[in-house]
């Protein structure tokens, strides 16, 4: 059982570890196609924030964005395929933050092709985030259970 749990946990890592590979390669010195496709949404969704809060986001480099993703989920992944919850956490809290940022379905009419896709992918990195939230839940409930004390019995002679 535990040699399918690894292989389990490895084909789900395998979207992160491939993904910041991809991101690796394709870095370059100005962060790669990824940087300029981050840009234009986080400014997109930086400016939706603060009309509906008021919080002003600050200036950030889009290469260091791109090289953060990549670390997290690199980092994530190595400690995840190992039975690590705070791997799930990493990759847990890099879903959180990309999915709303680069799936901004919410910026595009319903009867909009753009509009389906992004939601499609934003449901999927949901999923994502479930899978992980069920990972730690399961973990943590395992590691609460207490091992039965089994009746020590008397010898008889």
């Amino acid at each position: 059982m535990a040699l399918i749990s690894f292989f389990g946990r490895l084909l789900f890592v395998s979207f992160f570890a491939l993904s910041a590979y991809q991101e690796f390669n394709e870095f370059g010195v100005d962060g790669g196609p990824a940087a300029k496709s981050l840009k234009l949404k986080y400014d997109v969704f930086s400016k939706h924030v603060t009309t509906q809060t008021g919080i002003q986001f600050p200036h950030v480099d889009m290469k260091h964005l791109i090289l953060g993703a990549i670390i997290m989920k690199s980092l994530g992944s190595l400690l995840f395929v190992f039975d690590s919850t705070f791997g799930a956490a990493i990759l847990l809290l890099h879903q959180a933050i990309a999915t709303p940022i680069l799936f901004d379905f919410y910026n595009y009419e319903a009867d909009k092709k753009e509009f389906n896709q992004l939601f499609v992918k934003f449901t999927q990195g949901l999923a994502l985030l479930g899978a992980l939230l069920f990972f730690i839940g399961m973990k943590n409930s395992l590691q609460r259970r207490s091992p039965k004390k089994k009746a020590t019995k008397a010898k008889t002679n």
